[in-house]
């Protein structure tokens, strides 16, 4: 299996290395990645100036490592088109130091990247974690070698595109994993007016809802109570996919998790 791995925090991030680290046991994987962190950039394709890419020395050896002057969505346009050959079976984006729930696919760097291997008509999986650290990172990457497994052996279809997030937990601390919907809303906008000496400017600001999620269905209620958030994304807004699993996927996808 030919893995790409993407992310929109740059080539640099702890994330993206760590996915690789876990990815590179089981599949060959490329990585191509922005050159710098390009967060909340959602779906943005750059059209009207050039793209630079430049192959770089990876944080592990043996791993075909580029970076480009682009959004994360213009890495996996760039990889999947002209970069890398022959042609890959999963796109991964990530692993995002931060969660992407409800609203927030909407803007997320990282789901934009995904999306764009899924238009193309590959499976695609977006992974985040609620809070970055070396624990979360490292049981997130475990988890998407595992989702990536489970696409190659045709257990999960090949046309999905996954919205993954996990909480701040140690796996043996993770009460479950559910196959969940996107929650209306998770952030909101403010804005902070400054002066820099010279004129007035603006600061946009997201800032977390703290109302607490009553739905259980919902991703963010699922991270909120200690659980691991799967939701299938789609473009086909009349044709909801419907993922074939059997009533005990996500309880045996937990047990290979916390025996890693």
């Amino acid at each position: 299996m030919r893995i790409l791995a993407t992310n929109d925090d740059g080539i640099l991030a702890d994330g993206l290395w760590e996915l690789v680290r876990e990815l590179k046991n089981t599949a060959e994987v490329v990585v191509v990645a922005p050159d710098r962190e390009q967060s909340a950039t959602g779906t943005a394709v750059t059209l009207r100036q050039p793209l630079r890419v430049q192959k770089v020395i990876p944080r592990l050896p043996g791993i075909e490592t580029y970076s480009v002057e682009g959004t994360p969505a213009d890495s996996v346009i760039l990889a999947l088109s002209k970069i890398i050959k022959p042609k890959v079976d999963l796109v991964i984006s990530g692993i995002n130091p931060g969660p992407n729930l409800g609203d927030d696919v909407l803007i997320s760097g990282t789901v934009g990247a995904a999306l764009q291997g899924y238009l193309r008509g590959l499976p695609a999986l977006a992974v985040s974690v609620d809070v970055g650290t070396s624990r979360s990172l490292s049981a997130a990457a475990r988890l998407a070698a595992l989702l990536a497994q489970k696409i190659e052996t045709n257990i999960l279809p090949a046309n999905i595109f996954l919205n993954v997030n996990l909480p701040d937990l140690p796996t043996t601390e993770i009460k479950g994993i559910s196959f969940t919907r996107l929650a209306s809303k998770s952030h909101i906008n403010t804005v902070e007016e400054g002066h820099d000496g010279r004129r007035e400017y603006y600061w946009l600001v997201r800032q977390k809802i703290n109302d607490k999620i009553a739905d259980r269905k919902t991703d963010i209620w699922a991270i909120e109570n200690g659980n691991i958030s799967i939701t299938a994304l789609y473009t086909d807004l009349s044709n909801r996919p419907a993922l074939p699993l059997s009533d005990g996927f996500c309880s045996d996808l937990l047990r290979q998790l916390q025996s890693c």
